[in-house]
């Protein structure tokens, strides 16, 4: 069985066809999905995919995209963070490739996720995009290693990698891992320590080689987790245990729910 660690569900590329997409899911032996909420005006889409499929899981918290709406304080997000089905806090961390001049914003933004995270004791979901330097940096000051938790989508150094481990983090795989020309996160792909690693989709974005250009969906993390195990040269079973138990010991909050703690 496998997880996809990180996908979004909740948008309309693919909530009109849930059903469709949690019975392939099954077909692909994919048996839990991690919804990741983007924003609070959208987090109750989110919150009530988890409340409808036994098998599904939320967050809440605000991409570092996400302009305006409401401010993520870290005592909204706590309260929020209450409800059963609530297993992470994110997706959060920093983004300067299209909003530079969010800097500053998404800097405060962030450290109110970390303060989340550590309150609540329930695991952050990062994206860090030409903001490295910065994203660990804050993840230092604000002792993010209590609580630790995945850096999503992962497409940075093994440098990067490796701090990231050192902080108490998992490193996730995406569809990007099976592109050609990603020569770099393959490597890296080959490094990670098997207890630090996991898979996602991130859909309805980046779907994998074979279905690069099409919208994505969870079933299609097999794809991600075949292309790992081919460049860990393990079988692809191993990589199914090892990442569904690393997903149900860091998100304990889902492993509870689901009766694999």
């Amino acid at each position: 069985m496998l997880v996809d660690s990180h996908c979004h569900l909740d948008f309309p590329e693919l909530l009109p066809r849930i059903e469709d997409i949690a019975a392939r899911m099954r077909a692909q032996d994919v048996g839990h999905a991690l919804c990741v909420s983007v924003n609070l005006e959208d987090f109750p889409r989110v919150r009530a995919l988890a409340e409808r499929f036994d098998n599904m899981y939320a967050s809440v918290g605000v991409h570092p995209d996400h302009a305006g709406g409401e401010d993520p304080s870290a005592d909204r997000m706590v309260d929020l963070a209450n409800h059963p089905r609530v297993v992470a806090i994110g997706e959060t961390g920093l983004d300067y490739y299209r909003h530079p001049e969010l800097g500053p914003v998404q800097q405060a933004r962030f450290r109110e996720h970390i303060r989340a995270a550590r309150r609540t004791g329930k695991p952050l979901i990062i994206h860090t995009r030409e903001a490295a330097a910065d994203t660990l940096r804050l993840m230092r000051e604000e002792s993010a290693a209590e609580v630790g938790g995945v850096m999503h989508c992962f497409t940075e150094t093994w440098e990067v990698a490796q701090a990231a481990i050192d902080l108490n983090f998992h490193i996730s795989f995406s569809g990007i891992v099976t592109f050609k020309n990603a020569v770099q996160l393959k490597e890296v792909a080959r490094r990670v320590p098997a207890d630090r690693l996991l898979v996602e989709t991130d859909s309805p974005y980046l779907a994998p080689v074979p279905h690069r250009g099409k919208t994505n969906e969870p079933g299609f993390v097999r794809h991600v987790a075949e292309e790992v195990a081919r460049l860990r040269q393990v079988d692809l079973a191993e990589i199914e245990r090892q990442t569904t138990a690393n997903f149900f010991r860091l998100f304990k909050h889902a492993a509870a729910l689901s009766g694999m703690a």
